[in-house]
């Protein structure tokens, strides 16, 4: 077969130059019959396939197809240990090639459009975990978790180092993020996590109450729909390999400074190709139709109740914390924020304890007060009553015993 550049240049001799086909045979060396071929063709010579031999596939072409039509999601090995049940021999390339054009006739996937978002309409919440645990001081590691949360329209995001996927820390990093973002959007978006979804497509209560309090409103995403949170899909996949690599973290003050850092200074201001434009920019713009934040974020901390021992110490997330040992038989109300812990007594609200929450685990936390006050009862207690015994001249006693 004659190339194709070759077949050019015969015609440009032949029609342009004006040689002759012997000429045109003796500079080529191509036989006269092909020279007059590619005069006579004014299409490019294209190569023609042979009539292909019979594929050991194609016996088991409907069956594969039936298989297909039957279990969509039907693995290509599946199909060939099926089949070769029935006497198919061949390859696995022969197959895979096949099925490979065969699915998406058959079984269409799912398309998506393009979606883009008003300004102040949404926000999307997430969690993410990072691959090591965080420092917390006192030789230990705890495993924690990034409530993070991107606006839709400017792509600005935010997140929160929390040590437990409960509604408290959740609500706690929510609001932190919103207060990162400089205002309040219509939605908040969350995925079905357990702290959200009470099922059903139904919110929890306290994350009904949370919105309650901002007037905004919420939407829970359908399960199994990974496609709907892209939003925050992305912004993950660049803290995992941007935020992560070549860190290292002191203690969790530490870990949410360089965390507060890296958004404010590397992926705000970054040019994101979805918007193509720069979420820092947006975001001050969207800001502004936002409505503004409240003096103060719905309360999210932890609060039970419990009569003060003995041992005045009361117990929460593994560490005990000490309490006045003065309210000792008296019940206090314990409000565990993510910055402290303090007691109440019920009846006249006097303080109990405050403590600096610790959340390294297993410790026992004592205030020196608290410590003074205990050693004080006990030497009383120790005591006992003290009573005046006068002292006499042992003289008296001798004139009172006879000789």
């Amino acid at each position: 077969m004659i190339e194709l550049e070759q077949w050019a240049e015969i015609r440009r001799m032949h029609f342009v130059d004006g040689i002759s086909i012997k000429e045109i045979h003796r500079r080529t060396g191509r036989d006269r019959k092909t020279i007059r071929r590619a005069l006579r063709s004014d299409r490019p010579p294209r190569y023609r396939r042979r009539e292909q031999a019979p594929s050991k596939l194609d016996p088991f072409r409907e069956e594969a197809a039936r298989l297909l039509r039957e279990e969509p999601r039907i693995t290509n090995v599946r199909i060939r240990e099926l089949i070769a049940e029935q006497g198919y021999v061949g390859g696995k390339t022969i197959l895979d090639d096949y099925l490979r054009e065969l699915r998406p006739v058959l079984c269409p996937r799912r398309t998506y459009q393009r979606t883009e978002y008003p300004v102040a309409k949404i926000c999307q919440f997430d969690l993410w975990e990072p691959r090591a645990e965080i420092p917390v001081k006192h030789g230990q590691s705890r495993r924690g978790w990034v409530v993070t949360a991107e606006l839709g329209f400017s792509r600005a995001a935010a997140g929160t180092l929390v040590f437990s996927r409960q509604a408290p820390e959740i609500l706690f990093g929510m609001g932190e993020c919103l207060r990162k973002l400089g205002g309040l959007p219509k939605v908040l978006v969350w995925d079905r996590e357990a702290a959200i979804h009470a099922g059903g497509g139904r919110p929890t209560d306290a994350f009904a109450g949370f919105c309650g309090s901002l007037a905004v409103g919420w939407r829970i995403l359908e399960a199994a729909d990974p496609e709907s949170k892209g939003l925050l899909e992305r912004t993950h996949r660049f803290m995992r390999s941007n935020f992560e690599s070549a860190r290292a973290f002191a203690s969790a003050i530490d870990y949410q400074a360089q965390l507060d850092t890296w958004f404010a200074e590397r992926a705000n201001p970054r040019f994101h190709r979805g918007i193509r434009d720069v979420p820092s920019r947006r975001l001050a713009a969207e800001q502004q139709r936002m409505r503004p934040l409240p003096a103060e974020m719905p309360d999210s901390d932890r609060r039970f109740v419990i009569r003060v021992p003995q041992q005045p110490y009361l117990r929460f997330d593994t560490n005990d914390y000490s309490l006045d040992p003065r309210f000792a038989g008296r019940r206090v109300e314990v409000r565990a924020s993510q910055a402290q812990v303090t007691a109440r007594a019920l009846d006249f609200g006097h303080l109990a304890a405050r403590h600096e929450r610790v959340f390294a685990k297993h410790l026992t936390i004592t205030d020196p007060a608290h410590q003074r006050l205990l050693e004080a009862l006990r030497g009383r207690r120790r005591g006992g009553v003290h009573v005046d015994v006068p002292e006499r001249p042992l003289e008296r006693y001798d004139a009172l015993i006879p000789t």
